[in-house]
């Protein structure tokens, strides 16, 4: 972890917080290839990349898990487990439903009436990664959101056991309580290409959400049009904004909690006004290392993407948060509401020394599926609306139309659209026999 002071002057590496992750060619040749094979071939080409890239040789017909694995699944899991996860799934849609848009109207001076009607979608995809760990939370995190939305059709698409050609009990369990409909074990760019247009096993969507690695990123950006998606997430990002009263073992925590994902690719940035915090979170991060499971993966972003920016007030600090936009960001000060008012962009914050990171990710309620790599600027997080569309209503009386005619004549004559005019203005017109 390096120490970055930036009290006395403006240090060149706090351009790392600009810097936005670019996209791998050779990353974007592959996938494309993989894109192109799958929409020409179809499950002859997913068959063909399952086994190339996940190492698991699969016919079409073994490619959807069937009622006696969910059954299986079932079982496996404990009844105790069972019911934590039942939990979980709850709190989540619950939050879900109180955050859903409603449809609504308002009354014009006619009497007539505007507003927006919200409809779910059919049928959308999620994509769950399976590839260093079975992300359970992912699946609650997504799954839930398109059920409370009121899709009826659910995919999902994750990898299986290269061995057993199975997917974990623990996600399969959980697709089930959260409402997946069919459940497919194919992973990478050709789980995102089969959804994107189709094959006769796996039949096209219209949605795709979901986190994953850089080639199944690539592939999301590739098919949209195609479909849509809900964003482009990259590797996990945290930042903490900490002042002296922080316990530096917290903070420390907090940091690796992202660090050991996998990727070797994600961020973590302390902003503090305390060199005292700093150098203890240091110590910290070493001491807590030690007794990690994943501490290879932790080790490199320790070494690539863990910062400590020294400021010389907090609100210096929110102002280079806010140029790093983060994924997540946590507040461990003594005054943090001050500071979240000044806080522009975020995928998701978290108040307090009371609640860590992991909160979100696997409990307490708004879904973890967050924008990252600085997009925070122009994305929000899942909600239950990236599972439906909604369309505007207008109906007018007679009245309301006549107010607007003025408007609509002034407006087609600027722009030179009298056809425009016209089916406004005949309705007011005698009418004579044609």
């Amino acid at each position: 972890m390096k120490i970055i002071d930036c009290r006395k002057k403006t240090h060149p590496e706090l351009l790392f917080l600009k810097l936005r992750k670019s996209v791998d060619p050779a990353i974007e040749k592959v996938v494309s290839r993989v894109i192109q094979n799958v929409r020409v071939h179809g499950d002859t080409a997913i068959a063909q990349y399952v086994r190339k890239f996940d190492g698991v040789s699969l016919q079409p017909s073994e490619f959807r898990v069937t009622e006696d694995e969910i059954k299986e699944a079932i079982k496996f899991v404990p009844k105790t487990e069972r019911k934590i996860l039942q939990n979980i799934h709850e709190r989540i849609a619950s939050f879900a439903w109180k955050g859903m848009k409603r449809n609504w109207h308002i009354s014009t001076h006619g009497n007539g009436y505007m507003g927006e009607i919200y409809v779910p979608l059919d049928r959308v995809g999620v994509y769950v990664p399976g590839g260093t760990a079975p992300l359970v939370s992912t699946v609650l995190m997504t799954v839930s959101l398109a059920s409370v939305a009121g899709v009826k059709e659910i995919v999902a698409c994750t990898p299986c056991g290269r061995q057993n050609k199975k997917i974990n009990p623990y996600l399969l369990y959980a697709m089930h309580i959260c409402g997946a409909t069919e459940i497919f074990k194919i992973g990478g760019a050709q789980a995102i290409a089969g959804m994107a247009f189709g094959t006769k096993t796996i039949r096209k969507v219209q949605k795709i959400v979901g986190p994953g690695g850089p080639y199944v990123t690539s592939a999301k950006r590739m098919v949209y049009a195609e479909v849509g998606i809900d964003l482009v997430a990259g590797p996990s990002e945290i930042a903490i904004i900490a002042d002296d009263s922080a316990q530096p073992e917290y903070v420390a925590a907090d940091l690796l909690s992202q660090a050991e994902h996998g990727s070797g690719a994600e961020k973590c940035l302390l902003l503090t006004d305390s060199m005292e915090l700093a150098k203890a979170v240091m110590v910290k991060i070493k001491k807590l290392v030690s007794t990690l499971s994943r501490q290879t993966e932790i080790k490199k972003v320790i070494r690539k993407g863990m910062y400590c920016v020294v400021t010389p007030d907090l609100d210096k600090a929110v102002e280079l948060c806010n140029q790093f936009a983060p994924e997540h960001l946590e507040i461990i000060t003594q005054n943090p509401k001050k500071l979240l008012r000044k806080v522009k962009y975020a995928g998701a914050v978290f108040i307090g020394p009371w609640t860590p990171e992991s909160v979100g990710d696997y409990y307490a309620g708004p879904s973890h599926v967050l924008p990252t790599g600085g997009t925070a600027v122009m994305f929000s997080g899942l909600t239950p609306d990236d599972f439906r569309r909604h369309y505007s209503l207008i109906a007018f009386s007679k009245a309301d139309l006549l107010s607007a005619l003025h408007a609509i004549e002034f407006m087609g004559e600027i722009e030179g659209l009298d056809a425009h005019v016209l089916s406004a203005q005949i309705r007011f017109q005698k009418q004579n026999p044609v």
